[in-house]
């Protein structure tokens, strides 16, 4: 797999105690991530419809309650709603089994504990950007191979009672995975 280039990739990040956003701010910057951090979860949703980030790497736990993840647990469902392909990583130091189902549940990528271990960490953050790149890549081709296939290709126009057989025999045969050989005079159209 290729290196991926990481100075074209931005990676939101969400906490709400300062130091942890400057920890994880200066050792993501440090491998040429762009990074912008906010504090809380209403400011997560607004830079998401903002602009486009690569990853966003928030934790579960705010002012309302420190210890349950359900503030972010909501968080990351809102997340889904704006945008279903944005790989998310959940951090927290109050990790369980039933928070870390949860959060993946309902859409996590990945979860981390606090403390974190810095190379796994930047691994962690490698992959799911490598892996919603790989996914949006995948929708957007998915929905150009739909339009292709649907209603909105080509029209062929044709009025003659020649063409009728024609017409008919794309109409049975498009549909399907069979190859078709065209034969004909040079110069005719084929």
């Amino acid at each position: 797999m290729a290196a991926t280039d990481n100075s074209i990739h931005r990676i939101l990040i969400a906490d709400d105690q300062a130091d942890v956003l400057e920890a994880l701010r200066l050792l993501l910057k440090a491998e040429g991530y762009q990074i912008e951090t906010v504090k809380s979860p209403a400011a997560v949703i607004k830079a998401i419809e903002a602009r486009d980030f690569s990853l966003v790497l928030m934790d579960l736990n705010y002012e309302r309650d420190t210890t349950s993840g359900q503030e972010g647990l909501d968080l990351l469902s809102k997340i889904q709603t704006v945008d279903s392909s944005l790989p998310v990583v959940v951090m927290t130091a109050w990790a369980s089994v039933d928070v870390a189902v949860e959060a993946m549940r309902r859409g996590a990528r990945d979860f981390v504990t606090k403390p974190w271990d810095n190379p796994r960490l930047i691994c962690i953050v490698r992959n799911q950007i490598d892996l919603g790149s790989a996914v949006r890549a995948y929708r957007r081709l998915e929905q150009e191979n739909q339009l292709l296939r649907g209603k909105g290709g080509p029209n062929l126009i044709a009025q003659s009672a020649a063409m009728r057989p024609v017409l008919d025999m794309i109409s049975r045969v498009g549909p399907s995975d069979a190859n078709v050989l065209i034969t004909g005079e040079n110069g005719t159209g084929k």
